[in-house]
């Protein structure tokens, strides 16, 4: 009679563990022992494996933008002056640069056109590429091309490339002064004369950033032909530059560039001072 009993309770606890849902139940059997059964396991949401096609097309992962993109800058400036003195002044610049660990690529155009009294004052156009491959983190060697044409100064046209070694004298988070030197090729013309000529180049460029917000900088380049060095030019620019949003900020430098041979019955200095907003991006 027990035994018959036992199987009893065993066939009603097998029932209720099948009919249970996933959550603890009790099931109790009177005058013998009460069970608790847990952990049901319940098999839902069983996944069919649907067939592959061989020509099914391929999802291809999205476009990543490059690692070492190109920060384009373009900045612009006005002044106008109407009354007693009528004066109008207008300057733009382009630059782009690409750094990689390696390589550092850079490109730049500008152009300033100024009147005073229906008189010209300002009409120059000038375009640089630039090439620098790092040996290590402070030593590098470049090598670069400029153009010009500045009606004012006479100067038809200036072409200059040439290589050179530079190297980091400080290199630090928020400061950086690199001098360099090189050889050149150099061709123009002033007025009705062309010359061509090798030239040396001494140069320095430095950079303090004050905050992420703005910084300042100095570029001076020094190029004396080879076998007369009372025949140089002298380009220098220091500048101020102060965020206003991430894309826009506030721009002023002085431009100065010294031509100790300037074109008959021209001065030897020209200097510009450019105020304007430049947009990056």
């Amino acid at each position: 009679m027990r035994l018959k009993k036992f199987f009893l309770s065993a066939v009603l606890l097998a029932v209720a563990a099948v009919a249970a849902p996933a959550q603890t139940n009790y099931v109790t059997v009177t005058n013998y022992v009460t069970v608790t059964v847990t952990n049901v396991v319940i098999l839902t949401n069983a996944v069919v494996m649907a067939p592959v096609s061989l020509n099914a097309p391929s999802v291809e992962a999205p476009h990543k933008k490059g690692k070492y993109p190109w920060n384009n800058s373009a900045s612009a400036g006005l002044s106008l002056a109407r009354g007693n003195t009528d004066i109008t002044q207008v300057s733009a610049d382009y630059s782009t640069i690409k750094k990689t660990p390696k390589n550092e690529f850079s490109a730049s155009a500008g152009m300033a056109y100024g009147e005073q009294d229906s008189r010209q004052t300002a009409d120059s156009y000038k375009g640089a590429m630039r090439w620098n491959h790092n040996f290590t983190d402070r030593f590098y060697s470049y090598n670069q091309a400029e153009a010009l044409r500045d009606y004012i100064a006479d100067v038809n046209y200036r072409l200059t490339i040439g290589p050179g070694l530079g190297y980091y004298v400080l290199k630090q988070t928020n400061t950086s002064l690199a001098l360099g030197g090189g050889v050149n090729f150099e061709s123009q013309a002033l007025g009705n004369q062309g010359q061509n000529f090798a030239t040396m180049r001494f140069a320095d460029k430095f950079e303090q950033k004050i905050n992420n917000h703005a910084r300042l900088w100095q570029n001076l380049e020094l190029l004396p032909e080879v076998d007369r060095w009372d025949n140089y030019l002298v380009n220098f620019e220091v500048g101020a530059e102060a965020s206003v949003t991430k894309s826009f900020s506030l721009k002023t430098y002085l431009d100065d560039n010294y031509n100790n041979r300037p074109a008959a019955e021209h001065v030897k200095n020209d200097v510009k001072l450019v105020a304007g907003v430049a947009y990056k991006f």
